[in-house]
């Protein structure tokens, strides 16, 4: 259908109340998340990664790897990559400590395996690492992206939700008024 040069797009009159406000708040809903989605996801990323990047330096403070000697033979098995066995070192001021360690299974008792451990002694997982705190921003960043990007659209479906209401209800009372003056023509 051509369109009337004298009407302004925005001025067609059959376009309601309701389609302006819904195509005011989409406009604003699209700048808003321009605008947001980025900043929450580099800001929410940024905070994660240096909250990890302050954990990998606590824990490479904390902890440092010994060579620790097998206290017993590790069962050979193909099902498990690793296996727990008790290992003993000496530490720094020359006690022997003992503990438990993940090895590779068929090991000799005697074997040297590197460990990590504690202040205390106590053997304990490497350390994180920077990379481990780049991805934690990553994820963290792309969560809050996405999180934000479905709460727009959660408005955006709830906004559209309540206008179709109303637009309903309005349709039908106007079907209440104008259905006798249609019906009452074929009663004849």
């Amino acid at each position: 259908m051509p369109h009337d040069a004298r009407t302004p797009a925005r001025g067609n009159p059959l376009r309601r109340p309701s389609d302006r406000f819904e195509w005011w708040f989409r406009l604003l809903l699209m700048a808003l998340l321009a605008v947001g989605l980025p900043l929450a996801a580099y800001s929410a990323g940024t905070a994660a990664y240096e909250s990890a990047m302050r954990a990998v330096r606590a824990q490479a403070a904390e902890r440092h790897q010994v060579t620790a000697r097998l206290a017993e033979d590790v069962v050979r098995d193909t099902t498990v990559a690793k296996r727990a066995a008790k290992v003993r070192w000496t530490d720094a001021d020359g006690a022997v400590r003992t503990g438990s360690a993940l090895v590779k299974p068929g090991s000799a008792k005697g074997s040297a395996v590197r460990v990590w451990v504690d202040r205390d002694g106590t053997v304990t997982s490497p350390p994180a690492t920077a990379l481990n705190a780049r991805t934690t921003g990553w994820v963290t960043g792309g969560a809050a992206a996405l999180g934000v990007g479905l709460g727009a659209y959660g408005v955006w479906a709830g906004t559209r939700l309540l206008l179709d209401r109303g637009r309903y209800a309005r349709w039908e009372a106007e079907w209440e008024r104008a259905e006798p003056l249609w019906s009452a023509r074929f009663r004849r």
